[in-house]
């Protein structure tokens, strides 16, 4: 009885399986290790972070975290950001989604390609117009403005997302919806949306993330209420003088819940990029 020989793919000497072990290495200390210094820095004395050479354990204190709660107001920025960030996530679903849909369908490539222009323009574009347009409407400061700003970034990365999605839905489903008299928004909500859903939930987590981690718009348009975390963080940054500490355990606390949501609902987010690059 014959064998069918390996695959060359399959066939991996020693060298390739070390050169990929390095590889992962490699990239794994790039990843992990600023992650590492910045928790091991947030429970260091600002003098200890900067010390040179530097020194890899110190006694640990935990008055940076002290003074980031204690006398700074970082919980309910935090909160702000959450507002916000889930704010300006549900708004760019609510559009993308429809949109995704039109355009899989009617095979346009045009509104796709505008939205990933306003996505690569610099954020500074938009800034100037949208402070002087918010400012005669007594918008600046308020929830509503944070939101709909980061709404330029949430629906062309929500739009991008989803269309492999949208595209794999076999056209024969929406066809048989449509002999059987259904409108277009029954066909979507009844017939395409369940079948998109991982690609919804992947969308949500990259739109929460890059809108929890944006940094000009809140800088520009918030108030002293609803200032979010990563700009209350630049509170710690002085003229001469910077508190690296207190800068580090503010770092520490809004790095968390990215993180933490991403180790909640990694095989769903590794599965539907994947499942969304293969229909793409």
């Amino acid at each position: 009885m014959s064998t069918v020989p390996a695959s060359p793919l399959h066939r991996r000497s020693p060298s390739a399986l070390l050169l990929g072990r390095l590889q992962v290495v490699l990239m794994l200390t790039l990843v992990l290790l600023p992650i590492a210094w910045m928790l091991l820095a947030s429970f260091k004395h600002s003098v200890d972070v900067m010390t040179l050479p530097p020194r890899l354990f110190t006694a640990p204190t935990l008055d940076n975290y002290r003074e980031l709660f204690g006398r700074t107001d970082f919980l309910h920025n935090t909160w702000n950001s959450l507002v916000v960030a889930f704010g300006a996530t549900l708004l760019g679903l609510v559009l993308a989604i429809p949109a995704a849909f039109a355009i899989s369908w009617h095979r346009m490539t045009w509104p796709a390609t505008l939205t990933l222009f306003a996505r690569m323009a610099p954020g500074t574009l938009f800034l100037l117009p949208w402070f002087v347009l918010f400012s005669k409407l007594d918008l600046v400061g308020s929830y509503t403005v944070l939101i709909l700003t980061h709404g330029a970034i949430t629906v062309p990365v929500a739009l991008w997302t989803l269309l492999p999605y949208f595209d794999g839905v076999p056209r024969a489903l929406i066809e048989s919806g449509q002999i059987d008299g259904c409108r277009p928004h029954a066909i979507l909500l009844r017939i395409v949306l369940p079948l998109v859903v991982p690609g919804i939930m992947v969308a949500a987590i990259l739109c929460f993330v890059f809108t929890w981690n944006y940094f000009l718009f809140a800088l520009a348009l918030s108030g002293f209420d609803t200032k979010t975390a990563i700009v209350a963080s630049f509170n710690f940054v002085g003229e001469g003088v910077t508190n690296w500490g207190a800068l580090m355990a503010a770092a520490s606390m809004i790095a968390m819940p990215p993180l933490v949501l991403a180790l909640l609902v990694q095989r769903r987010l590794v599965s539907g990029l994947a499942l969304g690059a293969v229909k793409g």
